[in-house]
């Protein structure tokens, strides 16, 4: 994947406030001008007292010429400094956006193998590390390139002598950062692989504690996340620790202009070529270089962390999409037909490494459609793939007798609802929950919805009823009743076809009649497809698929499987005996 120049990709972010960014420059510009008046005014005022003509009139007019020009510069550079952070956190969110879109629109393969703290990384912490550095580099930026140019340009015009012998410390610094500088970029980009080592340790610590505590796991874990963090402190000490000397000695080196002016304008000046008002305005300009040249070396360091933010954020950017047409497609009716569907995870190539093989099926309109089969036997990878969360390696999956890669992504997700074993709460009421499935529904309908899922009895016993905050991610609810609201959500959005991938796995067993009841109700009139080890909940299916090691063994109804195929045989027995002995309170 070839990346783009980091200065253009953020540029291309910037169309929309590229005014305020012009804007900005011209009054940083302006405001580098104004700074240059408060010299003008000091060198008058020089000149009057060295002349002998200083008067009470004289002296305050050029004090209020000094203050006019402080004051354009200050008023200039907060205008420049405002348009450019505004024109920076526009930049930041169109970013964030574009990033996040290319997440909804990349197979969901690739999104589920990056983990959540490189994600949170790179979308919040890598996309606000440009932040400050654009948001100043505008105004600061240009005021401590272009004041030490204007002042060695204005000292050019008193004496180029002294113009020249200004900046004397100026490439002798250059020769000491740029020794320092010579494996910048490598160890850069190794403190930036050790940054996110450090934070993927951190975050996996925190999600994980509970699984840490309750495997009584805490002191390996912490031992993991102690050395993560001192192995990165070590490795950045060790880095400075490297870099201080020189450092040290290019700081001490570049501002001490007056090594330069001090004794060639005393050369000059004895010898006549330099008056005394030039000799000392020359002095105080000279100075006036070493701040900002010395606040540019910052820039540097900035520089460089835009551009690995920047490189970081493009791997996202430039993710592969899943194609689109744009064009509504004629889906004749809500048939599903898999045609010799195979699938392979990520870039494997080897036959024999693929999830699904040759898989050949047909789920008629309107029929309860069920896949089981032994963990590992690619049964949700076939509930995704018609979701179309990835794109199959071989074959093709139809619905209504059209290709789901010739129907827009938008109409596949009207006629497909989804729901998962792990299913998400937003932190909002328990109704708003229920109503993303339906967002014009009305209160009335969310609660049929609901009583049809089976999860309207325990809403009303909640604090709130529908009103009840979920939670963050749905904390405050079982996951139990977090999966039956899900259902009820997939039940609001009225979808023709609905696929629930283990949803009912975490059903209790004296609920597991309501929830059979809701998955008819649901059935009704649609294509229903269920993924489930709760053999059960399927039994009165009109389709039974039994998947093993990624190929269709058999299938048919309950009783048919009962007869003619052993794994189906063996799993029914195993979950009898498993409901049995949990019906006797788990003893023998």
């Amino acid at each position: 994947m070839k990346q783009r120049n980091w200065m253009r990709t953020v540029l291309s972010f910037a169309k929309e406030c590229r005014g305020k960014m012009i804007l900005s420059v011209i009054c940083a510009i302006i405001s580098v001008a104004g700074s240059i008046i408060p010299y003008l005014g000091v060198y008058r005022i020089i000149l009057l007292f060295f002349n002998g003509t200083q008067s009470a009139d004289e002296v305050l007019y050029w004090c209020g010429f000094c203050v006019a020009g402080h004051l354009i510069k200050v008023v200039f550079y907060g205008v420049s400094t405002t348009l450019s952070h505004i024109s920076a956190y526009n930049i930041l969110e169109s970013m964030r956006l574009a990033i996040t879109g290319k997440l909804m629109k990349a197979p969901l393969g690739t999104v589920l193998n990056e983990t959540a703290g490189k994600l949170k990384n790179v979308i919040v912490d890598r996309v606000e590390t440009i932040e400050l550095p654009l948001a100043h580099m505008i105004p600061e930026g240009i005021s401590y390139f272009l004041l030490p140019v204007a002042v060695f340009v204005y000292l050019c015009t008193i004496d180029f002598r002294m113009a020249l012998a200004a900046v004397l410390t100026v490439p002798i610094a250059g020769v000491v950062y740029g020794i320092m500088m010579n494996n910048f970029g490598r160890k850069y980009e190794e403190y930036m692989q050790a940054s996110n080592h450090v934070n993927g340790v951190i975050v996996e610590y925190v999600e994980g504690i509970e699984v840490i505590k309750a495997f009584n796991q805490s002191a390996a874990s912490y031992d993991k996340f102690e050395k993560a963090v001192i192995s990165f402190r070590n490795y950045t000490l060790e880095w400075f620790q490297s870099t201080w000397k020189l450092m040290n000695l290019g700081g001490a080196i570049l501002p001490s202009t007056l090594l330069g002016t001090l004794p060639v304008g005393l050369a000059l000046y004895l010898a006549g070529g330099l008056t005394p008002a030039d000799f000392v305005i020359s002095l105080i300009l000279s100075m006036g270089i070493v701040a900002p040249l010395t606040s540019f070396t910052i820039f540097v360091n900035d520089l460089k962390s835009i551009q690995f933010a920047v490189m970081d954020t493009d791997q996202f950017l430039n993710l592969e999409e899943l194609t689109e047409t744009k064009e509504k497609a004629a889906v004749e009716n809500c048939n599903i037909q898999l045609k010799n569907v195979s699938f392979t995870y990520g870039s494997a190539v080897n036959k024999e490494e693929r999830v699904l093989k040759n898989i050949n099926l047909t789920m008629r309109e309107g029929d309860f459609t069920a896949i089981v089969g032994p963990s590992g036997g690619g049964k949700s990878t076939v509930a995704k793939l018609i979701a179309r969360f990835w794109d199959v390696t071989d074959g093709e999956i139809l619905i209504g007798g059209r290709n789901i890669k010739e129907i827009p992504l938008s109409q596949l997700a009207d006629l497909v609802s989804f729901v998962t074993q792990d299913n998400f709460l937003f932190q909002c009421s328990v109704k708003e929950n229920i109503r993303l499935g339906n967002p014009k529904a009305s209160d009335g309908q969310v609660s049929e919805a609901a009583k049809a899922a089976c999860c309207d009895e325990f809403i009303l016993k909640l604090e709130e009823g529908y009103d009840t905050n979920a939670g963050v991610a749905g904390a405050k609810l079982s996951g139990g009743e977090k999966q039956r609201i899900a259902i009820a959500r997939a039940i609001l959005k009225n979808a023709p076809i609905v696929i629930l991938d283990e949803a009912t796995a975490f059903t209790d067993p004296e609920n597991e009649d309501k929830i059979q009841k809701s998955i008819a109700a649901l059935t009704k009139g649609k294509t229903l497809v269920v993924i489930a080890h709760r053999l059960s909940t399927i039994k009165n299916a009109d389709k039974i698929v039994v998947l093993k090691d990624g190929k269709i063994e058999e299938e048919g109804t309950h009783e048919d499987l009962l007869e003619k195929c052993e794994t189906y045989r063996k799993m029914w027995v195993a979950h009898i005996g498993s409901k049995n002995w949990a019906a006797k309170g788990g003893k023998e």
